[in-house]
């Protein structure tokens, strides 16, 4: 079992303006809450449905009904995973979601690949080859994922609309800086409104060198870089 595999790990990604992202991957309980509530609707609907099939149609329906069984059973998550930004609404309700390897959005090919081999991830009939293939993986990702280069990870909490940013005092850096570093601190700042506290301050803390010591945390001390090097006091 690989280390961290009972609490969530970080997943690390390049950023297309050549900033590392970290990304936290969802571990195996909250995948498993989610999955438990999504086959909760799903047989809702399968029993809903088996109501007028088997009393209007008798044989004919029970065909149907297995039918629409095996049909939702790929639909519900492909359709949910496609058109709510990798959400099904178990995901959605735990606060996670499925992403390429990446870090992009999950494509229908992969949605597709993921979700029919989820035959194979629940054999021996207990879903049992799921989970050891998450337990064996620094990746939490089961045979389906495997397959289509998919990870789900945890959503980033985003800033409510409409909320004014907080300003930052201009502060140069403790030493100078490459175009290379100087464009990483502006992505930083660019983008820092959009993630949480923790995050900010996680990801700061990667750029140790360029921060004083004491006083303000990482985060802080990074944007007021940013602002130093956009010129605008507080701009973001």
């Amino acid at each position: 079992m690989p280390a961290g595999a009972v609490l969530d790990t970080l997943h690390t990604v390049e950023a297309p303006e050549g900033v590392d992202l970290a990304l936290r991957l969802a571990g195996v309980v909250p995948r498993a809450l989610a999955f438990a509530l999504d086959v909760s609707l799903r047989v809702a609907a399968y029993m809903f449905a088996a109501i007028p099939l088997t009393l209007w149609l008798e044989r004919l329906g029970f065909a149907l009904w297995f039918f629409v069984i095996a049909l939702g059973e790929v639909i519900y998550p492909v359709a949910f995973e496609l058109l709510a930004d990798g959400q099904t609404i178990g995901k959605r309700a735990v606060g996670i979601r499925v992403v390429h390897e990446d870090g992009t959005r999950i494509r229908w090919q992969a949605s597709l690949v993921r979700n029919l081999i989820t035959a194979a991830d629940a054999l021996p009939g207990s879903y049992l080859f799921a989970l050891v293939s998450m337990l064996c993986s620094q990746r939490f990702q089961r045979i389906g994922d495997h397959a289509a280069g998919t990870v789900v990870v945890y959503v980033e909490a985003k800033p409510i609309a409409g909320a004014p940013a907080a300003t930052v005092e201009p502060a140069p850096p403790a030493i100078a800086l490459s175009l290379d570093e100087c464009a990483a601190v502006l992505a930083f700042g660019a983008r820092a409104h959009e993630l949480s506290p923790a995050r900010r301050e996680e990801l700061a803390s990667l750029a140790t060198p360029l921060l004083a010591p004491g006083g303000r945390s990482a985060a802080t001390q990074l944007e007021a870089i940013a602002a130093h090097l956009r010129g605008v006091s507080g701009a973001r």
